[in-house]
């Protein structure tokens, strides 16, 4: 008799909020995807990884709400961080002369919570396991061969879609390095387009 499979959902709150919101414009509801992942994914457990400023009354209650709902909340603190400054090539329309323009990308407000994810998934990979990655952070690369290693399959949740900077800089928000395990990893490892779950997932204001 074959033995029946336990999901777990592992969620980057910062970088699926990202490309909800930046990329797919719709913003989660982290209530809704946590009982979708649990009655619809069927999810034994769901963590949620996220940051919170100490001063946001509103998120601070929001999250303990959701863990009393039952979800594995881990959160910390937010912080500023510098962002690294981008390289765009462009091209004078007149001239075609090619030249290099450092843009200065400012700060990101985060915090780093992948060492958490991962730590936390690997306690519970192994045969007859899936897990529900959402992420387009390319860290998390090792994290899934690691999984797949153990065997277990991996379903990376994100976008493929990309974010129009220029007229020569795209950029996507589903790492190079995660979305080619799909390939190398046949049959284990899955890219799911989190769009498809926005009429879902969405927040309605």
């Amino acid at each position: 008799m074959d033995q029946k499979i336990k999901n777990y959902a592992f969620v980057d709150v910062q970088n699926t909020e990202g490309t909800t919101k930046q990329l797919l414009k719709f913003t989660t509801d982290w209530v809704k995807l946590y009982f979708f992942l649990k009655n619809e994914k069927h999810c034994d457990k769901v963590f949620m990884y996220t940051g919170i400023d100490k001063d946001d009354s509103y998120s601070i209650k929001m999250w303990q709400d959701l863990e009393n709902m039952g979800c594995n909340v881990k959160s910390k603190i937010v912080a500023d961080y510098r962002n690294k400054i981008k390289e765009i090539k462009l091209i004078c329309p007149k001239c075609n002369y090619q030249f290099i323009k450092n843009v200065n990308s400012g700060y990101n407000h985060k915090a780093n919570c992948d060492v958490d994810l991962t730590v936390d998934a690997m306690q519970l990979i192994g045969e007859n396991i899936k897990l529900y990655l959402f992420t387009g952070d390319g860290d998390f690369v090792y994290l899934v061969e690691t999984a797949v290693k153990n065997k277990t399959k991996v379903a990376i949740v994100s976008s493929n879609e990309t974010i129009k900077y220029g007229p020569n800089c795209n950029i996507r928000r589903l790492s190079k390095k995660l979305r080619k395990l799909e390939g190398r990893y046949f049959g284990m490892v899955a890219n799911e387009d989190i769009n498809n779950y926005r009429y879902k997932i969405e927040r309605i204001n």
